[in-house]
């Protein structure tokens, strides 16, 4: 059985070539026990002016239709 975390994977997974064109990245950091996932962006999409929006609709969007578990979607800066 595929894990939520492998859900979240390939969803992502499906974006990437997106993010990775203009030089970004996505990682997950944690999916904690109430389904609260929180993501970290990476290269590019860290510091990009339009980084809220690709997180809202493409990032979330992506998500929420793959893996409906995930309650929120958090972005994170480590």
């Amino acid at each position: 059985m595929e894990t939520i975390y492998q859900k979240v994977e390939a969803a992502l997974d499906s974006i990437r070539p997106y993010l990775e064109a203009d030089g970004g990245n996505v990682e997950v950091v944690e999916i904690t026990e109430d389904q609260i996932l929180k993501l970290e962006l990476m290269g590019a999409c860290k510091t990009c002016n339009m980084s809220v929006m690709t997180m809202r609709a493409g990032i979330e969007e992506t998500i929420r239709r793959a893996v409906p578990e995930i309650k929120q979607i958090v972005a994170v800066n480590r």
